[in-house]
């Protein structure tokens, strides 16, 4: 009766951590998942921006240190490999658009362009876009990291070296954690 006592045990614990083992590699899988999403959207986004680029060169010709800061924001979030540098990368090409687009705001003929209304309105879809795979991104890797943690699977977790992934944060600016000032 003992034998067959400790035998269900055993199994017991063995399904639970084939278990854990299994949910451990499903959501590792999904964070791998989620980035390369991360990366879709982007990719489609730096090569948006030459086409937005070039549409504005042609009105704005001068502006030459708003281009190259564009283009040098654009290779580094190319180059970039994990979701720290992606987030430096990241904030460096927000800044950079906004700088692009203050440029097109002084020329009331680009504005109008249809080229650049459009290649406009697919930046913003992107860029919605890429906030979804950046939120999704973070849920999975919170997901994972609280299994990771969390008792028992933390054991099987340290058994099969499974490590914590990294958030997609980017880098935190006063300003933008002011409260908004608005005034008519």
């Amino acid at each position: 009766m003992t034998l067959i006592i400790i035998l269900v045990i055993v199994a017991v614990v063995i399904v639970a951590v084939i278990a854990i083992y299994n949910k451990l590699v499903r959501l590792r899988n999904t964070v791998k998942s989620s980035w390369s999403d991360i990366d879709v959207q982007c990719k489609k986004r730096y090569d948006l921006v030459p086409n937005l680029v070039e549409t504005v060169k042609g009105y704005a010709s001068h502006e030459r240190a708003v281009f190259e800061k564009v283009t040098q924001a654009r290779a580094m979030a190319i180059q970039a490999a994990t979701p720290a540098e992606m987030a430096r990368a990241e904030n460096m090409i927000r800044d950079t658009l906004k700088s692009l687009f203050a440029v097109a705001e002084a020329y009331p003929e680009l504005k109008a362009n249809a080229n650049f209304m459009q290649l406009q309105s697919q930046l913003q879809e992107l860029e919605n876009n890429i906030e979804y795979s950046r939120r999704y991104y973070n849920a999975v890797v919170r997901d994972h990291n609280i299994l990771i943690e969390s008792f028992p699977s933390n054991l099987v977790a340290s058994w099969f070296r499974f490590k914590q992934a990294d958030l997609f944060q980017l880098e935190a600016r006063e300003t933008e954690r002011k409260p908004v000032k608005v005034s008519f």
